[in-house]
């Protein structure tokens, strides 16, 4: 079974979230927060920084908390794939250095878009973002600022099939 350890940066940035447009070797296109593979060796902390500055441009300038963590589980793949995501601070202007060129584009989405930008992203990608802005705008309107609120959410995800265009994805934790 193949294995992979992903994290993911949830930079606020003008009343929004920073997302890049993702072109797939299907040449689909998908929006997530800035993130990717950790490298052999890296820390999440290194590794973020790191996918920060090549998808986006930005300098981290430092990671408040780890906001969830996301297991997938693909047996008919014969993989599985843990992300962390964390609430980063970060600074600098925009433009993309990603290496793997698979990053198109990259913005600061207002909260209220976010949900249809994310649509052709996986279920463990819109449910975490999803959870996690609905606390981001709950906290802002009573004064308090994300990260205040201890808790790592974990979420666990079971992709079905092998072929991408029609595979199922069921949430499990």
């Amino acid at each position: 079974m193949r294995a992979w350890q992903v994290g993911g940066a949830l930079i606020r940035q003008d009343d929004g979230l920073v997302l890049v447009a993702n072109r797939r070797r299907d040449q689909s296109v998908d929006w997530t927060p800035p993130g990717g593979v950790i490298d052999p060796g890296e820390t999440i902390a290194e590794g973020l920084v790191r996918e920060v500055r090549e998808e986006t441009g930005l300098i981290v300038r430092s990671l408040t908390r780890c906001a969830y963590r996301v297991e997938v589980q693909a047996p008919e793949l014969d993989w599985i794939l843990t992300v962390e995501a964390w609430e980063a601070d970060a600074e600098g202007e925009m433009c993309i250095a990603d290496p793997d060129g698979i990053v198109e584009h990259c913005r600061a989405v207002p909260f209220p878009d976010v949900p249809a930008l994310l649509l052709a992203s996986p279920a463990w990608i819109q449910v975490p973002v999803g959870q996690w802005i609905e606390s981001a705008v709950t906290a802002a309107q009573f004064g308090a600022t994300v990260g205040t609120e201890p808790i790592t959410i974990d979420f666990g995800f079971r992709l079905l099939g092998s072929d991408r265009r029609d595979t199922r994805v069921e949430r499990i934790w």
